[in-house]
């Protein structure tokens, strides 16, 4: 028996990997993270799976189910939105699934803010204007962020930042990025709901984005985007394809042998 973490994409059920779908395809047994969930990626689960909404349990009622479906033999999708490595409490369950003794493997998944940058038609790391991207949230009704990772201190680095979680605090985070060092001027954006069909983008600066996410009413589900790379003109091209830049042949790269497969009638 295995549980399989499984990201599901930010939203849009076709952005789930081909390996996820496969595994939710066929497990018995589906935990699902709370109401964000699209109903056609559900739709997945085999039939008569047993498919729980996660939202309003307790982390040990979903050990217990995990548990329970361990000494049944059934294998397990637990789906996360975006990707699991990013603020999908996965460490805690990783760690009472080894207590335990139970298997698991883990599926990565598109993040949110890959589907935001895709929504803004913008590369997040720009030559010659930003080449860090910087993944961080606020503190709210979760943990509180460790010293030294508060925004006005991430904002003294520069490059590109990403807010998750934090479009209903947006008042204050707007002031700490400013007195970190990014400027009234600074390119913004808020993507909600990236890749759902109620997609919401707005662009803007930090002196008016504020103002936008209250107009369009956005307090969550949404990722913001602030950096120069999201109004980057006139850049440098990159050295990956310049003509400048020596190629090798493809016969100084030998590709791996591939397989022999017999012919029909050999």
């Amino acid at each position: 028996m295995t549980v399989y973490f499984i990201g599901a994409g930010p939203g849009a059920a076709d952005l789930i990997t081909v390996r996820g779908r496969r595994l939710l395809s066929t497990c018995p047994v589906c935990l699902y993270a709370g109401s964000i969930m699209p109903d056609d990626l559900l739709a997945c689960c085999p039939p008569h799976a047993r498919v729980v909404d996660t939202g309003s349990l307790t982390l040990e009622q979903i050990i217990t189910e995990i548990a329970d479906a361990d000494a049944a033999g059934h294998n397990v999708a637990r789906l996360h939105s975006g990707d699991p490595s990013l603020y999908s409490a996965l460490a805690e369950q990783c760690r009472r699934l080894n207590a335990l003794g139970i298997d698991y493997e883990i599926v990565p998944g598109v993040p949110a803010f890959a589907a935001a940058a895709a929504a803004l038609q913008r590369e997040l790391t720009v030559p010659g204007v930003a080449q860090t991207v910087t993944l961080t949230r606020v503190a709210t009704l979760s943990t509180p962020m460790p010293p030294g990772e508060d925004l006005t201190a991430l904002a003294r680095s520069g490059g590109t930042l990403v807010l998750h979680l934090a479009a209903a605090q947006i008042d204050s985070a707007v002031p700490q990025l400013l007195a970190g060092g990014y400027q009234p001027e600074t390119p913004t954006a808020v993507v909600a709901f990236a890749s759902w069909p109620q997609q919401t983008v707005l662009r803007g600066t930090l002196a008016d984005i504020v103002q936008q996410v209250h107009d369009a009413g956005i307090t969550k589900t949404a990722v913001i985007i602030v950096g120069e790379v999201l109004a980057a003109e006139g850049f440098t091209d990159s050295y990956l394809y310049s003509a400048a830049r020596r190629r090798r042949a493809r016969s100084d790269h030998p590709a791996p042998a591939r397989p022999a497969f017999p012919r029909e009638g050999h």
